[in-house]
């Protein structure tokens, strides 16, 4: 009998450590936000190439200036290859809820499926990670723009995106802005960053021809959405970058003329504003 109990008693310490394990995440479950997301920046699942890119989008300095908190609902507009995704899915783990509007893998467009695919797949083949990911929505503006129930998150965020939706129409960009109000609390935050046009230039035609957007028409379509302009930065400044060059010229992707691949290597990856809007 005793040794049953024994038994017993060493089967369920085992289980409740291994379901204290599975539980911790990816990272410390307690610390600051600024040790959170250091960790979350040093974690295996991040790529050396990936890394790299941290000088250039500032990570830490840029989730900060948007008061990101472990606490919080998070929801990130059209993660893309999911480059941020690695960030704030393990900072969110243990106690926040991050939610991905994504496109959709039915998507008619063939770049919008084949990123929808690997997006899924990344998430998919790394449930340590990822697997607390609250849900991930369709969003395909102008179509799909919802983002859930009205006031129900703390923090929206947008990287390198607005060119595309202001490219569709500047119905689209107005659009995305509004859906991105509907669904914040009051004192909710809506944390911007793009490429960024010289002052004042025409944002339809620079979106178009260079994927660039002028900080100052960015402002107005906050402002326009019903939001407050809570804070401008210069975290992912580069005043290396003239503002006149197709942004995929630049570092990464480095699209451009062969022979003008040094210079733009010199220059670094784009010059982009960093705004931060707050919900009244």
């Amino acid at each position: 009998m005793f040794l049953r109990f024994c038994r017993f008693s060493f089967l369920v310490t085992g289980a409740l450590l291994i379901a204290s394990t599975a539980s911790a995440g990816p990272i410390a479950p307690s610390g600051n936000t600024t040790t959170l997301l250091k960790e979350a920046l040093n974690g295996s699942w991040r790529s050396a190439a990936h890394k790299a890119r941290d000088q250039f989008r500032h990570p830490v300095e840029t989730l900060e200036f948007f008061g990101i908190r472990p606490d919080m609902t998070v929801i990130e507009l059209e993660p893309g290859a999911g480059w941020y995704t690695e960030v704030l899915a393990p900072f969110l783990y243990q106690h926040g809820h991050l939610i991905e509007a994504s496109a959709p893998v039915d998507s008619t467009s063939s770049f919008m499926h084949r990123m929808a695919e690997a997006y899924d797949a990344k998430l998919k083949a790394d449930p340590a990670v990822y697997g607390h990911i609250e849900k991930v929505i369709p969003f395909a503006p102008p179509e799909q723009v919802n983002l859930g129930p009205a006031n129900s998150a703390d923090l929206v965020l947008t990287f390198r995106n607005a060119h595309n939706w202001l490219n569709h129409s500047p119905e689209t960009l107005a659009g995305v802005f509004k859906a991105a109000y509907n669904v914040l609390k009051p004192g909710g935050v809506f944390g911007v960053v793009e490429h960024r046009a010289r002052p004042f230039a025409d944002a339809v035609e620079s979106s178009r021809e260079l994927h660039r957007i002028p900080e100052d028409y960015m402002i107005e379509a906050g402002l326009k959405a019903g939001f407050q302009l809570a804070g401008v930065s210069e975290i992912n400044a580069n005043p290396k970058d003239p503002e006149d060059i197709m942004v995929h010229w630049l570092p990464p992707d480095l699209a451009g003329p062969k022979n003008l691949r040094a210079k733009m290597l010199a220059i670094g990856e784009s010059d982009r504003m960093t705004l931060k809007f707050v919900k009244p």
